[in-house]
């Protein structure tokens, strides 16, 4: 079997067989559980916050609704998703225009990544990622977004690099009666209008909130004022969250998402989307008492179903017109619970789900006498997931260990003949079926001393080769010019993960250190294959998904805040990334070193802010992947806001600049070097009628 390793720093870890190293903490969770539920009731002790500060955790605080500080702090309150997880310590976005940027967290993109809204697993409907899950989401939807770093993230699936949970926003029965808010903003660049609204109700029995946002922006300017065309998107999106309190600690709550984007350009690529719609929905029962000892216990059923259509109807000059449409319908649940006792917290879940993918490609040739080309791109691929999710935290005088483990399996189903049979071309051998057993197991201990807090961890986890990965046909790749083939025969890739954090709580400054390393075998990428034949007109050649013998990537990062005064703070981070594979070639979207800092003045209901983000020349870059280097740039923006009191009612106006200076630049993450946007001005007002 091939190696492949996920790790940190650059200590060589050999990673153990998966069944051993899973073994010894599940086993010591389920033998340990009977003994806490065999304990007298008077014995439990509850230790608030057990488990939050030992994760490697980060929370982007998104809320349109929040009050007060946390409201105001915001750089831009009405912006897109997108640029709230571009403003966060550990999230990079890939950007293929104005809209539905990809999100990559440690280096890795969405295929070794969990995300979910709310625990729901949603998967995208388009072949060329053009829609990953955060572009079904607004933000007048969300309280706060949960960033989880490698397996500190496998409570939502199996992940390698982490997981993105975007967390919906609720009033949770507070007696707060009958609240609107309005929201609307304006860009200047793109003459971008947003458009939003809230109708909520929440009392000691029973709350629905609602809110429905609407976006649209034109075609944006680089620095300089270069036009970028085909930027240009309309979003609509509307949100329901209804809770009734059943009985006393007995909750039934529901929510909705409808979410609808048209018109959408994508200038770093040869296609547009025209539609891209969404249907996310669910129902919850939550209740404080559970069986025996054990207490939250939740329990979610979801649904939600994707529709993405591609084509190029739009742009003036094609070598022959497509048609790409793509499906994604999914269903699943989880049922979760936890027991606190003693030193002890221990959460089980359970969790699911059923997911079919489905796209289709329709080539239009330009001499109407000649038939249309139509293929299978994605064969009607069905996955099933269950797996059980066990965690226990211990805590100590002065410190606390958490053991985590996933045990899932997974089965492909290719139910399309035609599909099917397009496929044994290139694997002959290949059943419509198959099953996959996946393992997660993770190790964190953190000590607290008198003016230092040092975390650090180990783990193991692995993933299945995503629908692309395995039955993709020929999915053409813009970046690299190439034409992609699936390999249903991919063994899982395996991940070894450390990681460290130190932590320095000085009176007026907070520093901490921080480094990962992920050693990774059967590391998934396309390879070419001279021997094939491209579809794509113009495409350089095919590439099959492959397994390398191993990649590592390690990161290391410095960030700070200091107090200058009771109102004025800055805060910076400086990190370093790198990532190679087994014979030292350089991994695609690998960031240079990069920066930034923010200079926040808050008081009495006024905000300033200053920052800055850059990054080093991009030297580490590989052409074989489409990439070449990027260079260094920096740029700076500046904020301002006011909070104002009318009656009852408050008012929250906004206004800044995004670089200042007009810089022209594109970043490692900008597909075929796209140039981000130029000088950016913005305002924004909410008024919150409570």
């Amino acid at each position: 079997m091939k190696t492949i390793f996920v790790g940190l720093r650059h200590v060589r870890v050999v990673a153990p067989k998966p069944c051993g190293l899973l073994l010894v903490p599940l086993l010591a969770l389920l033998l340990w559980a009977p003994t806490l539920l065999s304990q007298e009731r008077p014995q439990v002790v509850l230790y608030q916050d057990s488990i939050l500060p030992i994760d490697l955790n980060e929370v982007i605080v998104v809320s349109l609704r929040k009050q007060g500080l946390e409201h105001q702090k915001q750089h831009h309150p009405l912006a897109t998703l997108d640029a709230y997880l571009e403003s966060s310590n550990r999230v990079n976005m890939i950007k293929r225009g104005a809209y539905a940027w990809e999100p990559i967290l440690n280096d890795m993109t969405t295929e070794r990544l969990a995300i979910t809204i709310d625990g729901m697993r949603i998967f995208g409907a388009c072949t060329d990622r053009m829609d990953p899950i955060t572009a079904y989401v607004d933000v007048s939807n969300l309280s706060s977004v949960a960033v989880s770093s490698g397996q500190q993230g496998a409570e939502h699936g199996s992940t390698i690099g982490g997981a993105l949970d975007m967390r919906l926003e609720k009033s949770n029965f507070r007696p707060l009666g009958w609240t609107t808010a309005v929201e609307t903003g304006f860009e200047g660049n793109n003459s971008a209008q947003v458009l939003g609204g809230e109708l909520n109700y929440s009392g000691e029995r029973f709350y629905a909130d609602t809110d429905i946002i609407y976006r649209k922006a034109e075609n944006y300017l680089a620095g300089g004022g270069k036009e970028i065309a085909f930027s240009q998107f309309t979003k609509y999106n509307l949100s329901v969250n209804t809770g009734y309190k059943v009985a006393e600690g007995q909750k039934l709550l529901a929510s909705f998402i409808f979410d609808e984007a048209v018109d959408v350009g994508y200038p770093a690529l040869p296609m547009d989307v025209s539609l891209a719609r969404a249907f996310i929905g669910s129902v919850s029962w939550v209740q404080e008492e559970f069986l025996g000892k054990f207490q939250d216990w939740e329990t979610k059923l979801y649904a939600n179903s994707i529709t993405h259509v591609m084509d190029d109807s739009q742009r003036p000059d094609v070598p022959i017109r497509m048609d790409m449409p793509g499906w994604s319908d999914t269903y699943g649940y989880y049922t979760q619970a936890k027991l606190k006792t003693g030193r002890h917290t221990l959460m089980l879940k359970w969790d699911g789900f059923y997911n079919r993918s489905l796209a289709e490609m329709t080539m239009y040739p330009n001499n109407p006498n000649e038939i249309p080309m139509f293929m299978l791109t994605w064969p009607d691929v069905r996955t099933l997931n269950s797996g059980i999710y066990a965690e226990n935290v211990l805590k100590l005088k002065e410190s606390t260990l958490k053991l985590s483990t996933r045990l899932a399996v997974q089965g492909f189903h290719v139910a399309d003949e035609l599909g099917l049979n397009s496929l044994r071309i290139f694997h002959p051998q290949m059943e419509a079926r198959q099953t996959r057993f996946l393992k997660s197991v993770a190790a964190q201990y953190r000590k607290e001393m008198e003016k230092l807090s040092v975390v650090g961890g180990l783990s193991f986890g692995d993933r299945a080769p995503t629908v692309s990965e395995g039955f993709g046909f020929y999915l053409f790749n813009s970046f690299d010019n190439h034409d992609y083939i699936g390999d249903p025969d991919l063994k899982n890739e395996q991940a070894v993960e450390g990681h460290a954090r130190v932590l320095f709580p000085l009176k007026k400054l907070n520093l901490g250190l921080e480094g990962n390393f992920f050693h990774t075998r059967n590391f998934i990428i396309g390879e070419i294959d001279p021997d094939l034949s491209t579809m794509t007109i113009g495409a350089d050649g095919v590439k099959i998904h492959k397994n390398l013998d191993y990649a590592n990537l390690y990161n290391v990062s410095l960030n700070g805040e200091y107090d200058l005064t009771t109102q004025l703070r800055f805060s910076g981070l400086v990190s370093y990334h790198r990532g190679v594979d087994q014979d030292n070639r350089n991994l695609p979207f690998i960031s240079p070193l990069s920066y930034s800092g923010t200079v926040q003045y808050t008081s009495n209901g006024f905000t300033g802010a200053v920052s800055m983000r850059g990054a080093a020349d991009q030297v580490n870059f590989n052409p074989e992947f489409g990439e070449d280097r990027t260079d260094a740039y920096t740029v700076f923006n500046i904020s301002v806001g006011k909070t104002f009191r009318l009656n009852n009612d408050e008012v929250f106006v906004k206004a800044g600049v995004e670089n200042i200076f007009d810089t022209f630049y594109s970043t490692y993450t900008d597909w075929n070097n796209l140039p981000r946007m130029g000088r950016n001005i913005f305002a924004t007002v909410s008024y919150n009628i409570n």
